[in-house]
């Protein structure tokens, strides 16, 4: 029994090293005992969506680890030696194959694609003096949602921006303001920064729903959720209706490709970092896939939308992604420019010679820091509409992030001052 076994976690092995990691999944748990689901099984929740079968416990403490070997090799990952005690994982056979095969394959935790947190090493800073953090909740027909609003001190009635921002999986809005630093820039750059907080009831891990054919729709699902709080808040705190715009990171930043995508009547421009573009997946399986091998048919924004809605105008967007992303492919950066820019801004304008008159390219290098490629396109009329940044060496973090929050690199450029530059240069016209 051993030995078939053995012979059944090296074939997994085998398996994930040349990607399939569907099939290597079926293959442990054959060889493990787990029970399999009836070939006619489909859960579901609300709206029909499909469940991701719920067989694996999220772990916020820590990354997997089965003896000192295994937890070396994790440390050496996470960059630290510090940190809470590694909780185990029992699905796995407590060996340094069983770390090791666990860190590959379940990399990504829970009922969507995940990635195993970074831990703040610093409480937030306080909020000054004059300015608030709220808390507050919306509701409509497709559930409710929490959320942080901040208020910055300048805040006296006057229409200011409205930045929505959009939370990674494991996150909270805490956690990403923190991270983020966006609030110490709304104080700079007065505006008003929403956080809306996914529910662990949506999804355990706290993760928008961005692969889910239900939650790539305007008014339906988490989009109608995000957008209907957007509203209120803007009407709530007499926002500029001309500067309202859209930012996420990871799980967040595909889901701001997607509210960008269908409600382009109400977000200015949006934010991607670390992100997919809109309906880069429909289900688990093409989740995996768009997300370790890169999306592969994304549609143009010129497509109609969900609702058979062709988007009113082009969104300007600032894209994020570090080359050496291993969580969500660096291609993907590469797919949401394509999928937001007009043709003449299209990197493959020109595919003889691979130059593009319409982008202008500029390299750069952050102070003991990474270096970066900067890439803008212009918009047929001649004005900046795309712009893309392509951090060298950068894993999947928020370039630039404080290490208040978690995922995020310093060592980046500043991921938060270029967006919030690029947010307030391109109001509705």
């Amino acid at each position: 029994m051993n030995a078939r076994r053995n012979s059944d976690l090296l074939e997994a092995t085998r398996l994930t090293r040349s990607g399939q990691l569907l099939e290597a999944t079926a293959l442990i748990q054959r060889a493990l005992g787990a029970p399999r689901p009836a070939a006619n099984a489909s859960p579901k929740s609300r709206a029909g969506e499909t469940v991701i079968e719920g067989c694996f416990r999220v772990i916020d403490s820590g990354p997997f680890a089965a003896d000192s070997t295994a937890q070396d090799i994790d440390r050496d990952v996470a960059g630290t030696q510090d940190g809470p005690e590694p909780v185990t994982e029992p699905f796995f056979p407590s060996s340094r194959f069983g770390a090791a095969l666990r860190e590959k394959l379940f990399k990504f935790r829970g009922p969507a694609p995940v990635f195993d947190p970074i831990l703040p090493q610093q409480a937030p800073k306080a909020i000054p003096e004059g300015a608030q953090f709220i808390t507050g909740s919306y509701t409509n027909p497709a559930g409710t949602r929490s959320y942080k609003l901040y208020v910055p001190s300048g805040y006296d009635g006057q229409p200011l921006p409205l930045v929505v921002m959009l939370h990674g999986c494991t996150q909270s809005p805490d956690d990403f303001a923190a991270g983020t630093r966006m609030n110490e820039f709304a104080e700079k750059e007065p505006c008003l920064v929403l956080y809306p907080a996914q529910s662990t009831a949506a999804n355990c891990s706290k993760c928008w729903n961005w692969f889910n054919p239900s939650d790539q729709c305007a008014d339906q699902g988490e989009p109608s959720l995000i957008a209907g709080m957007t509203r209120d808040v803007a009407a709530c705190y007499k926002v500029d209706p001309r500067r309202i715009y859209v930012a996420g990171l990871s799980a967040g930043g595909a889901m701001a490709t997607t509210m960008a995508m269908t409600y382009p009547d109400l977000y200015a421009a949006a934010g991607i970092h670390s992100g997919l573009p809109h309906a880069a997946a429909h289900d688990l399986p093409s989740a995996f896939a768009a997300m370790q091998q890169g999306a592969k048919c994304a549609g143009r924004q010129t497509t109609s939308v969900g609702n058979n809605r062709a988007p009113a105008r082009p969104v300007p967007i600032i894209v994020f992604h570090g080359d050496q992303d291993t969580t969500v492919h660096p291609g993907n950066g590469d797919q949401v420019i394509a999928q937001f820019s007009p043709t003449a801004s299209h990197p493959a304008a020109q595919p003889k010679t691979g130059a593009n008159p319409s982008a202008k390219v500029e390299r750069g290098q952050v102070p003991n820091g990474h270096a970066y490629t900067r890439t803008v396109y212009r918009h047929p009329s001649g004005s900046p509409h795309v712009e893309q940044w392509t951090i060298h060496g950068a894993g999947h973090a928020w370039s630039g992030g404080s290490t208040h929050g978690s995922y995020t690199d310093p060592r980046g450029p500043d991921a938060t001052k270029e967006m919030l530059r690029f947010f307030l240069a391109h109001p509705f016209q």
